[in-house]
């Protein structure tokens, strides 16, 4: 979590530093492997991260692929992504202006990285350097009120002002106001659908003037439109990227409310503009305060709480809690310089024949810590942790964030 300085009016970009993330310098196979795995059948996040770190990189992780399934499934195989359908999805970002950068790259932004099962991998598109300074979302109602607008748009001064980049949703009321208002200082759009996907159809215009002097990104590939499931997976996104988030105008069940409860389980200090008790839109935020949010009523309410002069962001990336083996792929910092290096590669474990169905016969349909099924099964944490991932690839759990799993329901 970020370490805060005194308080103060504003922020000092010299001082501001990122923090050290899992990376390594990929090269095309290597990035072109990555995505065929993210792409491929039952690799979610966590196998992801798993495979890359067990086998040392994405090339060897593929290759493995095939037969982790037909060990643990008794010959059955899984949909492994063609290699023209990964080179197609690069060459489709490419053609829209954007950039992929997976989670074990020099680029990925450092807070999003410290959440719980990061997205993989990013498309960017616009000036990624953005997303190496503090930033701060602002977002809130679609159907804002007058006074909502003017609220968003002096807070977004005034803190855009101070130093921060404001992110936001690209949506229509207050997530708008938030981006016009700091076109001129850097904003970052997360959007919910493909890079070259503009949601809502009328804000084409300011998505291109953010393309342009600021960040767009997201999660999915190129020409996917967005679908109701996916825009609290943007919402995760908005508050990973940002220190904290500013809640202007929410209804009793908005969607905006969402960002607000990612935000509290990624540790991030939550703010929330009050309104009229009559007002149907600020039920939201009024709750939101009552369950602890901080009440916002000016700029000088959210710098007296995240500060000045330098945010030092902690952490090393998309580690595991618990008993998870740190990543294999590290970053260092030597005198101020940041630089990338691949820890030796780990001898390559292999599960023994019957250590899937000990794991299985040990799950429910109720979440369990993966602590809990290490000491029910008696084998070591890094044979459950296999047996996990190849259970994951077929299709057999669910994972469910803080090292929590349990069985997929049938059917």
């Amino acid at each position: 979590m970020p370490r805060r300085p005194p308080p103060g009016d504003e922020v000092n970009l010299e001082l501001f530093t990122a923090a050290p993330l899992p990376v390594a310098v990929l090269s095309d196979a290597e990035r072109l492997a990555c995505l065929r795995l993210i792409r491929s059948e039952n690799v979610g996040p966590v196998t992801f991260r798993e495979m890359i770190n067990h086998y040392g990189g994405a090339e060897r992780a593929l290759e493995a692929l095939q037969g982790l399934a037909r060990r643990a499934g008794h010959g059955r195989t899984i949909k492994v992504c063609p290699r023209d359908a990964a080179e197609a999805e690069l060459a489709a970002a490419d053609a829209a202006g954007a950039l992929a950068v997976f989670t074990i790259e020099p680029g990925y932004p450092a807070l999003l990285a410290e959440v719980d099962v990061p997205p993989p991998l990013l498309y960017i598109k616009g000036d990624p350097a953005l997303l190496s300074r503090p930033v701060l979302a602002i977002v809130g109602s679609r159907q804002c009120s007058a006074a909502g607008i003017k609220l968003a748009a002096t807070l977004t001064e005034d803190l855009s002002a101070a130093g921060f980049v404001i992110a936001s949703g690209l949506a229509r009321g207050i997530d708008a106001v938030a981006h016009r208002g700091a076109l001129h200082r850097g904003t970052v759009a997360v959007v919910a659908g493909g890079i070259d996907v503009i949601y809502p159809p009328e804000n084409a215009a300011l998505y291109a003037e953010i393309a342009d002097k600021g960040c767009v990104i997201t999660e999915m590939p190129p020409g996917f439109k967005p679908r109701a499931q996916d825009f609290p997976r943007r919402n995760r996104i908005i508050s990973g990227v940002s220190l904290g988030v500013v809640i202007v105008e929410a209804a009793k069940r908005s969607g905006t409310l969402v960002t607000a409860r990612f935000a509290g389980e990624q540790g991030r200090d939550v703010f929330a503009v009050p309104g009229h008790p009559l007002d149907p839109r600020a039920e939201g935020t009024n709750r939101l305060i009552q369950d602890g949010a901080k009440m916002v009523l000016s700029a000088a309410d959210v710098l007296s709480e995240l500060g000045p002069a330098a945010f030092h962001l902690s952490g090393a990336g998309p580690s595991g809690a618990g008993e998870m083996p740190a990543p294999t792929l590290t970053r260092s910092h030597d005198e101020g310089q940041t630089a990338a290096r691949v820890a030796p590669e780990r001898a390559a474990a292999r599960t023994g024949e019957d250590d899937a169905g000990r794991v299985l016969e040990a799950l429910g349909p109720a979440p369990v810590d993966i602590d809990s099924v290490t000491r029910a099964t008696g084998l070591p944490i890094r044979s459950v942790q296999i047996a996990l991932m190849e259970l994951d690839l077929l299709g057999r759990i669910e994972r469910h964030g803080a090292q929590l799993v349990s069985l997929k329901p049938a059917g």
